[in-house]
């Protein structure tokens, strides 16, 4: 799962960048302004406004206009903030790409309520976000615990749905847990050390330990050796309180609301065109528990990306690209009209 730890944004090694992070301006809707060069928003118009949902107002932004059926996103995290999708932004020419920060994290409301931090209100502000913006029709792509979401909210059975992305995806937690500690087992022993002594003291914030983290997130979670902005942008905007509330105090040991989610068995009572993506060089959502999604749900397909691990996004991005536009056009060709 995608992590909220960041390095850069929390431990006192990587202190140039904290300031670096902490200098950053809020992002007018313009283009050309990302400090990665990425030039979102790809010359689209842009409207951005706050929605009212279950325990305060969620902030959204939707990239390009037109009649095109719209792609709605949902991070991952929980906690973290859309920023990383960004690159998502470049199919605006084709059609409006909706991105917002759920409750808790960037832009949105920061209650501090722990009973509002459950997939199952989560689920239930992505369909008042989905009605508020009066979208009858959409495509949706969730990455890593956003798939929690897409999931949930897919087995509600909401109409108009038309096709369903699963990018680096959970269907449960369990699995995700065995991946989590086969990975860790196979860190060098004096990382494992660390983590070790840390965990059983409770300072998982201290810059030993996130030195130790880092070594896991280059492996695991992007392996670019500079991260793009866009990804910083997320670490340094999320909300702890919502990830350690649903995943727990580290990312090895899930004692959070989260710990029992499974779906893999109803996965078959969905009937949306679905596709899964993953990355097979030891993703936090391995090829192998993908594979599981996969085979749980008839009719679905899958792509495995060579050369990434949880972020084909950023490791791969002309091909993730080319293969969630492709999957979206044989989606609309085959799909009846409204």
């Amino acid at each position: 799962m995608f992590t909220t730890r960041s390095p850069s944004a929390v431990s006192a090694i990587f202190a140039a960048a904290i300031l670096s992070l902490l200098s950053i301006p809020t992002r007018a809707a313009s283009a050309g302004n990302s400090k990665d060069n990425s030039k979102f928003p790809f010359g689209c118009p842009v409207k951005e406004g706050y929605v009212n949902v279950t325990g305060g107002k969620v902030w959204y932004e939707i990239v390009g206009n037109g009649d095109a059926i719209p792609l709605v996103t949902i991070h991952g995290g929980p906690g973290f903030t859309h920023d990383y999708l960004e690159p998502l932004g470049i199919l605006c020419k084709e059609r409006p790409v909706v991105f917002y920060d759920q409750l808790g994290a960037g832009k949105s409301d920061r209650p501090h309520d722990k009973s509002l931090w459950t997939v199952e209100r989560f689920v239930k502000e992505l369909a008042e976000l989905r009605s508020a913006l009066g979208l009858k029709r959409a495509h949706f792509l969730g990455h890593s615990a956003g798939t929690l979401i897409l999931t949930d909210y897919a087995l509600t059975q909401p109409q108009g749905v038309v096709s369903l992305i699963f990018s680096d995806p959970l269907c449960s937690y369990p699995e995700w847990s065995k991946d989590a500690a086969m990975y860790r087992k196979q860190l060098p022993a004096a990382t494992r050390a660390t983590l070790d002594r840390h965990e059983a003291s409770g300072y998982t914030d201290c810059p030993e330990y996130q030195g130790a983290m880092l070594q896991y997130y280059k492996l695991h979670v992007c392996r670019l050796p500079v991260w793009p902005d866009s990804l910083e942008r997320s670490f340094a905007g999320h909300n702890d309180e919502v990830y350690v509330t649903m995943q727990g105090a580290n990312e090895f040991t899930c004692t959070g609301n989260l710990k029992d989610w499974d779906r893999t068995a109803r996965l078959k009572e969905i009937k949306t065109p679905s596709l899964f993506i993953a990355g097979a060089m030891g993703s936090e959502t391995s090829t192998r528990a993908t594979a599981l999604c996969h085979n749980a749900l008839p009719g679905s397909e899958m792509v495995i990306f060579e050369k990434s691990s949880h972020m084909p996004i950023y490791e791969e991005p002309d091909k993730y690209l080319k293969v969630v536009r492709d999957f979206i056009a044989r989606v609309e060709r085959r799909a009846p009209a409204p």
